[in-house]
């Protein structure tokens, strides 16, 4: 029954984030399609466009953690989220009173209540569905075991893939019609720009996720880390996906084209390298004790 309710959940997140884009790059720049609809369309359309982008990132929230407990039980699930979310909340919130580590930012409505009037408490959701994403495969593909090399070479992939979705999301998302965060001094940063949003605001993702990956690492402890078969991983590969998606439809609609190129390369290419890298760690597996099996029986 958890099954049905994680895939259902993460249904209803895809198809709510595609109804948003539909609203960004269909609807807002054709005025006379709002116009023509009954009031009760109007009504559903602006509680749509006011509260979407919050309900997509709570129902990717709810799945994922459905999927972290049938996948990995509840502590080791909030070894990871506590950090996840908590260190996140506290960057974005760092962020946008002082500009360390992502830049001179501030977010605008459409994301849900603010934490502090700062930051939308479903930003922090966002950042640990796909931290979770990205660590699991990654660290599901590396098998670390106790080495802390691999464990830092898996952490590293992890957060160099969740920077990757931000090179599709963040351009697009600020300079959209209807933009959700915005840089007002984006022109004065003396970092430079990567098409509209400074290029410190990559640095700050990496060095974020980053840090509440070493830290859920860490609490974890000795305890065995996850390795999850390639079916297993189906959940936070498709999760991912769909993520980048989105915001690689924005980018396109935007005419922004490098980001997607380097999102590919940093994002999606390692992920589905390692997806595949799980999935060969699995037949190694079954190799194993299919000749283990025959051994016994002789």
């Amino acid at each position: 029954m958890n099954g049905l309710v994680q895939w259902s959940a993460l249904a209803l997140h895809i198809a709510a984030m595609f109804f948003g884009l539909a609203g960004l790059l269909l609807v807002l720049p054709n005025p006379e399609f709002v116009s023509s609809l009954s009031s009760l369309g109007v009504q559903i359309f602006g509680w749509g466009m006011s509260a979407g982008g919050a309900v997509y990132m709570i129902l990717a929230a709810i799945a994922t953690v459905i999927y972290g407990v049938r996948s990995l039980g509840w502590s080791k699930l909030l070894c990871f989220m506590v950090p996840a979310v908590g260190l996140s909340l506290g960057s974005e919130l760092l962020g946008t009173s002082t500009g360390f580590p992502f830049g001179d930012y501030g977010y605008l409505t459409g994301l849900g209540y603010k934490v502090a009037g700062l930051v939308p408490f479903t930003i922090p959701l966002s950042w640990f569905y796909m931290g979770f994403a990205c660590w699991l495969v990654a660290m599901s593909a590396i098998k670390p075991g106790k080495n802390w090399f691999l464990r830092l070479e898996a952490i590293a992939t992890a957060a160099m893939m969740l920077t990757a979705w931000d090179f599709v999301l963040d351009p697009a998302m600020s300079q959209s019609a209807y933009p959700f965060w915005y840089y007002p001094d984006a022109e004065l940063n003396s970092l430079g720009l990567f098409f509209g949003t400074p290029i410190q605001n990559f640095g700050g993702w990496m060095l974020t996720g980053v840090v509440f990956m070493l830290t859920a690492t860490m609490i974890w402890g000795d305890r065995p880390l996850p390795r999850l078969s390639v079916q297993q991983l189906l959940f936070p590969v498709i999760l991912y996906l769909a993520n980048f998606i989105f915001g690689l439809v924005l980018s396109l609609s935007a005419q922004i084209y490098a980001p997607i190129f380097l999102g590919i390369l940093f994002g999606v290419a390692p992920l589905l390298g390692l997806w595949r890298l799980a999935d060969q760690a699995d037949q190694l597996t079954a190799d194993l004790e299919q000749v283990t099996l025959k051994t016994l029986v002789r």
